[in-house]
Parts: C-alpha cells; sequence; structure tokens
C-alpha cells in the first residue's frame, strides 16, 4: 500500500510567516524515506485540498494528516475533521487519517523544553 505523510500547518498570506514551515519540510524530505507534503489549513497554498487531490492522482492509497498545532483547538477539533470528512468523500480511494498535533507528542515536549532552557541560560532537566 503507497503511503504518504502531510505536514499541515495553520497558514499565512505572510511568506516570512510560511518560511519556517518550508525549510523544516525540506530538511525533513532531505532525511526521511517516507513521501513527506507540507500543506496548509487555510490562507496559503499549497492547500490540505490541493495536497490531497495530487496524492489521489499520484496513486497514494493511504496519507496520515500531522498537524503542526502546539494543541487541539477549534481547528483540530472541528475545521480540519470536517475537512478530512469531505477530502474523504471527494477521494474514496484514499484513505486519510488526521493524526493528533505535535505538540501533544512527549519528545515534542522535551524539545521544546531543551530550547527554553538553553534560552534561559539552563540546561534542560528530564
Amino acid at each position: 500500500m503507497s503511503y504518504a505523510l502531510i505536514l499541515l500547518a495553520h497558514g499565512s498570506s505572510d511568506p516570512n510567516w510560511r518560511a519556517p514551515f518550508e525549510h523544516f519540510a525540506k530538511a525533513l524530505t532531505e532525511r526521511l524515506s517516507t513521501p513527506l507534503r507540507l500543506a496548509y489549513m487555510e490562507l496559503s497554498e499549497p492547500s490540505l485540498e490541493s495536497t490531497v487531490a495530487e496524492l489521489a492522482e499520484a496513486g497514494i492509497e493511504r496519507a496520515e494528516i500531522l498537524p503542526l498545532f502546539f494543541a487541539a483547538g477549534r481547528h483540530l477539533r472541528r475545521d480540519v475533521p470536517g475537512q478530512v470528512e469531505a477530502l474523504t468523500a471527494a477521494h474514496p480511494s484514499l484513505e486519510l487519517t488526521l493524526l493528533s498535533p505535535v505538540g501533544e507528542h512527549p519528545a515534542f515536549v522535551e524539545a521544546l523544553a531543551a530550547v527554553v532552557a538553553e534560552q534561559a541560560g539552563e540546561s534542560a532537566r528530564s
């Protein structure tokens, strides 16, 4: 079964806001063998809709959507699930799964704590 991972960011009309996400996705693409796409929920291209359509057209059968959000607020509780439901109906040959946001992963918390501790001039404690 062919698989892809979609990194989902909120989106902004400001290209400076998008730059770190694009840099992150590029760095991951160079490190991973898994097909990876960056998509935006709104206000930016590529949109989640255009990304899913591209993957479906390429014959991808399964894609997981990993939100690059700290927590599951209104967008991840209502808006994005609604998008995923509509996209599943539009592309029935592509199985879509919405994952928990990266901010809920213990490794993310540890990495962020290390960055904050470094900025504070301290070493991170486990």
